[in-house]
């Protein structure tokens, strides 16, 4: 089940019934919004069968934390064979902005020069963290937060009380995907309470206990999740100045972890300190 992105889903429709699937597609948003589902089900449509066990579909993502140039080169020639089932040979980059710069301009070629009978998509965070040569030459699909009352909706359907729909909302700020992970992670979600109670005693704390917090919070949770849930937290108190400066750092530090090697528990213990 898909939730929202009906306006998305519709243009994609459209493009399939014209005849005319550009080579390149770029899917991006913010993670958890659906985008990875909505490229498997477009594939699936494109092959005209389900991508499952298809010869003709590719799915690459990265390896440890990164796609290199060897395995943007094998997909390269993969997709230059003929079809063995389908009109087309399918491809999806998941997390394509992990490709290094090498793996980018190597991609890059294939833009240019299209082989084969194919289509690729790409699934990116943002255009930003990709070659503005690979985005210019993709036809970009953005994906945007669904709408608070379909995710409760949902919600509601599966049968759960007020009181637990109100936190995951809280936590998934128009993510489908992330909802259904809180809902089927208990765990999970008081983790994320968790933190968000913790921030509170932060602010009024030692050196040494916020060092602390941050070697607790790296080893249950993933980094990026740490820095949502302290904007969403800053957020609350968007009206005070100092709200406002420290929600600018975590925006200058999520970009710069995405875009380099930037430690990340120095980077969080940094962002300790200015709390």
């Amino acid at each position: 089940m898909i939730l929202g992105h009906e306006k998305q889903i519709e243009f994609l429709k459209e493009i399939l019934n014209s005849g005319k699937i550009p080579h390149a597609f770029l899917f991006c948003g913010r993670e958890k919004l659906g985008k990875r589902k909505i490229a498997l089900q477009f594939s699936s449509l494109i092959l005209n069968s389900s991508y499952q066990n298809h010869p003709d579909f590719f799915y690459l993502e990265p390896i440890k934390n990164q796609i290199s140039i060897e395995q943007i080169r094998e997909l390269i020639w993969k997709i230059s064979l003929k079809p063995f089932k389908s009109k087309y040979k399918v491809a999806i980059i998941d997390s394509a902005h992990k490709m290094t710069l090498e793996a980018q301009n190597c991609f890059l070629k294939t833009l240019e020069e299209p082989k084969g009978n194919s289509v690729i998509i790409l699934i990116s965070e943002s255009e930003n963290l990709l070659l503005p040569t690979i985005v210019s030459r993709c036809q970009k699909i953005k994906f945007f937060p669904v709408e608070r009352k379909k995710i409760e909706n949902f919600l509601k359907e599966k049968g759960v009380n007020q009181e637990k729909i109100e936190k995951i909302l809280k936590f998934a700020q128009g993510r489908p995907g992330l909802a259904i992970e809180l809902l089927e992670n208990e765990k999970k979600l008081e983790g994320f309470e968790r933190i968000e109670k913790d921030l509170v005693k932060i602010e009024k704390r030692e050196i040494s206990f916020k060092f602390q917090k941050a070697k607790e919070f790296l080893e249950e949770f993933d980094f990026f999740e740490i820095l949502e849930i302290f904007a969403i937290y800053f957020k609350e108190k968007i009206f005070e100045k100092r709200a406002r400066e420290i929600l600018k750092e975590i925006q200058k530090i999520y970009f710069l972890t995405k875009t380099s090697n930037l430690d990340k528990r120095l980077a969080l213990e940094i962002l300790l300190l200015k709390i």
